[in-house]
């Protein structure tokens, strides 16, 4: 049994790190140039595709971790109100603090994003579970409430064009000094797989749980420190980009399975795959013009969920 799972994540965690380090290497190149191609290369391209790279890796990891807390695979942080906590955060800091730093900006936003992730995980547990999509309408709900107030203030305050760069998340202005924060949901990654196993115990609910012997409450604060951080670090670094953390963790988990700890170097590779090749197909579609990264995986992501939705394998 064990070999064959190893059989079974081998294939898929080999090819799409062989897809990723090539769109890696195709990031580098690609773009509008200038006589300064080192320096552009060491200022820009290096540190757009880290971000990436980063982004897709820690937003499938977070979706992963927050559909094992709700019990739910058709959650992730942004349909559940976390993305639009932290948006809620950086719009307080800029109202309040204008000038206040990327960490500052990025510690508040983490705070509104743990505050609104913990009152959907009381609801949604609180739901028949024999109705698994009233989660994920009600996450919508919830999160669309939260945006609406988001908007409301930013019109207010005539901060609507900042809010944009808030929510549909973008590529194009991340350089050296700008991104580094992005290295602490990297941390976010290990702790996660540090903790794997004691996740998917915590999937089969509470009760299950104790009975096992895992301290349930302090794995769920564990797991919404995580998902939190993720959520608010991309917010405030590249703004929100959608369907990463729905889509990625679905379709590992219909290829070799349910086990995080097995899962998740696939599900880390497969996001950082679709967000840096959604970046460069942004960035070639209407060269030398940019379309935002949110938008390319607002139509791809959509696209690859109602494949999932509509198409059952046969095995199951």
């Amino acid at each position: 049994m064990i070999d064959t799972g190893h059989r079974a994540l081998w294939r898929p965690t080999l090819i799409c790190g062989s897809v990723l380090l090539a769109l890696a290497a195709a990031s580098l190149f690609i773009g509008v140039s200038d006589n300064g191609a080192v320096e552009l290369l060491m200022v820009s391209r290096l540190p757009r595709t880290l971000a990436a790279i980063l982004v897709g890796a820690s937003l499938a990891l977070a979706g992963l971790v927050m559909q094992t807390l709700a019990r739910n695979n058709y959650v992730e942080p942004s349909t559940t109100g976390t993305s639009q906590s932290a948006e809620l955060g950086v719009l307080a800091v800029t109202l309040l603090w204008p000038s206040a730093s990327l960490l500052l900006k990025s510690v508040v936003a983490t705070a509104t994003a743990l505050g609104g992730t913990a009152v959907f995980l009381m609801t949604a547990h609180r739901l028949p579970p024999t109705q698994p999509f009233l989660v994920p309408l009600f996450g919508i709900v919830y999160g669309g409430v939260i945006g609406a107030a988001v908007t409301f203030v930013a019109w207010q305050a005539d901060l609507l064009q900042y809010l944009a760069i808030w929510t549909n998340g973008e590529f194009s202005g991340v350089l050296r000094g700008r991104y580094e924060l992005l290295w602490i949901s990297g941390a976010m990654l290990v702790i996660a797989w540090l903790v794997a196993d004691r996740l998917t115990i915590m999937a089969l609910g509470r009760d299950t749980s104790v009975g096992l012997g895992i301290d349930y409450a302090r794995m769920l604060q564990l797991g919404l420190v995580i998902v939190a951080v993720i959520s608010a670090l991309c917010t405030v670094i590249v703004g929100g980009i959608p369907f990463v953390g729905l889509v990625v963790p679905n379709i590992v988990s219909r290829l070799v399975g349910d086990n995080l700890r097995g899962t998740m170097p696939v599900v880390a590779m497969l996001g950082s795959t679709l967000v840096l090749g959604c970046d460069i197909l942004g960035r070639t579609i209407n060269f030398p013009y940019e379309v935002p990264v949110g938008t390319v995986l607002g139509c791809v992501g959509a696209l690859i969920f109602l494949y999932l939705l509509i198409y059952r394998p046969k095995h199951a």
